[in-house]
């Protein structure tokens, strides 16, 4: 029995492990596509304004470019420049505002959790 290139006895075990295998290796392609989809479902999601009038929810397409969620704030601070306003950090675990012209950025600790496009 021919079992991912090696060779081995044809027996209810070897055969048994043999297609563990396989499923292993399946699941690990079928995760992998879809945390690929999620990714570029989180990257669309990102790139839009969502703005609540009279009572609904419009989301709009935006082009202004903001920080991704996982950077450090000496990474947004080299892409984007000095913030306008820096809000000190409260609660547990602390969270900080940085406000730049156009969208906020909100830190958790030392990392991005969330940006905001502000109103337009």
């Amino acid at each position: 029995m021919l079992c991912f290139g090696r060779l081995r006895l044809q027996t209810f075990e070897s055969s048994t492990r043999c297609v563990m295998r396989y499923r292993n290796r399946w699941m690990v392609g079928i995760l992998a596509a879809a945390l690929a989809a999620f990714a570029a479902v989180a990257q669309s999601a990102r790139a839009a304004t969502t703005v609540a009038d009279s009572g609904g929810i419009e989301v709009k397409p935006s082009d202004l470019a903001t920080p991704s969620r996982g950077m450090t704030m000496s990474e947004v601070t080299n892409k984007f420049g000095a913030p306008v306003t820096k809000i000190p950090a409260v609660g547990n675990p602390p969270i900080s505002r940085w406000e730049y012209p156009g969208f906020v950025v909100y830190f958790e600790r030392d990392h991005v959790i969330h940006s905001v496009i502000a109103n337009s």
